[in-house]
Parts: structure tokens; sequence; C-alpha cells
């Protein structure tokens, strides 16, 4: 129900009067994001070094 109020902006009417497979169909469009692998931080850590704030 969060997703389809929040993100989808459905009313709650909209939402009791879908069906289970309707719901279904929208929760597997969403993604969730996963970590990145070993490779893509190395690359994020030359991106973006940390930088000392006090010397």
């Amino acid at each position: 129900m969060r997703i389809s109020l929040l993100h989808l902006r459905l009313s709650p009417d909209q939402f009791w009067r879908m069906t289970p497979r309707e719901l279904a169909m929208i929760l597997a469009t969403r993604r969730t994001t996963q970590a990145p692998d070993r490779a893509a931080l190395d690359d994020l850590m030359r991106s973006f070094p940390d930088r000392e704030q006090f010397p």
C-alpha cells in the first residue's frame, strides 16, 4: 500500500480495487538497489577519494 500511495500516487480506492495480479505486476517492476561489487566500489573510491578534514 505504501508504494501505491507514495510512489504511484494511487488513491486508497484505486489501491483496494486492484486485483492481486495487478498488485504483483506493480511490485515486480520495483527494483531494489544492490550493493556495488568490489570493482564498482574501487571506481567510486578513485572518483570520490576521502579528504582529510583536519590537518
